[in-house]
C-alpha cells in the first residue's frame, strides 16, 4: 500500500495557498509513489503535515511553516531513505 499525505492547515489563518503548493510539490517529486495527498481543512493555525500517522512537519513543534526541501526531505526520510532528492539534497 503506497504512503497518504495529509497537509492540515488553517483555513482562517489563510493557510490554504500554503497547503495547496506543497502538496503540489510532494506529488511533483514523489509521483505515483504517494497513494494520496490530502488536504484537510483547520483552524487554530495548525499547519502540520503527516504520512499514514506519522507528523512529519508541525507549525507549533517546528515554529514555522515547512519550505519545499525541507518538507520533501523529511518525507523521503520517512517513505524511502536511500532516495535521492536531486538538487533538493544539496
Amino acid at each position: 500500500m503506497k504512503p497518504r499525505v495529509e497537509i492540515e492547515f488553517c483555513t482562517a489563518c489563510r493557510f490554504t495557498p500554503r497547503a495547496g503548493w506543497l502538496a503540489q510539490e510532494l506529488l511533483f517529486t514523489f509521483g505515483e509513489d504517494l497513494g494520496e495527498v490530502a488536504l484537510v481543512p483547520s483552524t487554530g493555525g495548525v499547519f502540520e503535515v503527516r504520512c499514514d500517522g506519522t507528523t512529519l512537519w508541525s507549525r507549533k513543534s517546528d515554529g514555522r511553516q515547512p519550505d519545499a526541501k525541507e518538507l520533501k526531505q523529511r518525507l523521503r526520510d520517512h517513505i524511502d531513505p536511500g532516495r535521492s532528492l536531486g538538487h533538493s539534497d544539496r
